[in-house]
């Protein structure tokens, strides 16, 4: 499941450096998440380091972009093989 940001964002800029796989960038109005990037941090960490540190709490599973535990790790595989 791939993250999103809501319109509650503040755009206050504390997630977007947090993600590791640059999924977060800044949008037309607020900040966003590319869920062919997100992993919602399998294989980076225990849980999504945006939700964590979010101020306001404005960022929900994409219901449009549901995922299975195994096709994040999947897609984890993939983005670190693109680095290599």
């Amino acid at each position: 499941m791939a993250l999103m940001i809501t319109d509650e964002c503040i755009n206050c800029d504390v997630c977007e450096p947090e993600c590791p796989n640059d999924a977060i960038f800044l949008g037309a109005e607020h900040y966003e998440i590319d869920p062919r990037r997100c992993t919602e941090c399998v294989g980076h960490f225990d849980e999504p380091q945006c939700v964590q540190l979010c101020p306001v709490a404005c960022i929900p599973v994409n219901p449009q972009a549901v995922e299975s535990r195994e096709t994040l790790w999947q897609k984890f595989r993939r983005l670190q093989a693109e680095k290599a």
